[in-house]
């Protein structure tokens, strides 16, 4: 047993290689690629930035163009900008153009979902 951060409270620990093989076994079989987990753990990343928070949960609400996600934010256009080019490098937000002004909109369902468990889960 080791004591955990200073906080005087042990932590148990296991002394051996492996008990349960066969659910070792099950778990590893299951598991996904290393680069499919490293791509969702750069996905969480971007998730990590309460701008880029605060610009999904606008594009969640309405499909909405720089200067007013600038404006709603009271934010640079070149700050949302940049948030929102990080953004769509990611899937997550899509654009259109309409003459001189480009909408941005959430890219899919899925985005929505993430949020809506997300919420979920702080608001448990």
């Amino acid at each position: 047993m080791t004591k955990g951060f200073g906080q005087g409270r042990r932590l148990e620990r296991c002394d051996c290689d492996v008990i349960h093989e066969g659910v070792v076994a099950a778990v590893k079989e299951r598991m996904p690629e290393e680069e499919t987990l490293y791509d969702l753990a750069e996905l969480f990343k971007i998730f990590g930035d309460s701008t880029r928070i605060k610009i999904l949960w606008a594009l969640e609400e309405a499909e909405m163009c720089v200067c007013d996600i600038a404006y709603l934010l009271n934010l640079t256009q070149s700050a949302v900008s940049h948030q929102l080019r990080i953004l769509k490098q990611s899937n997550l937000v899509k654009s259109r153009r309409e003459g001189k002004i480009v909408y941005y909109s959430l890219s899919d369902e899925h985005v929505k979902q993430i949020f809506e468990q997300g919420l979920s889960h702080i608001n448990e």
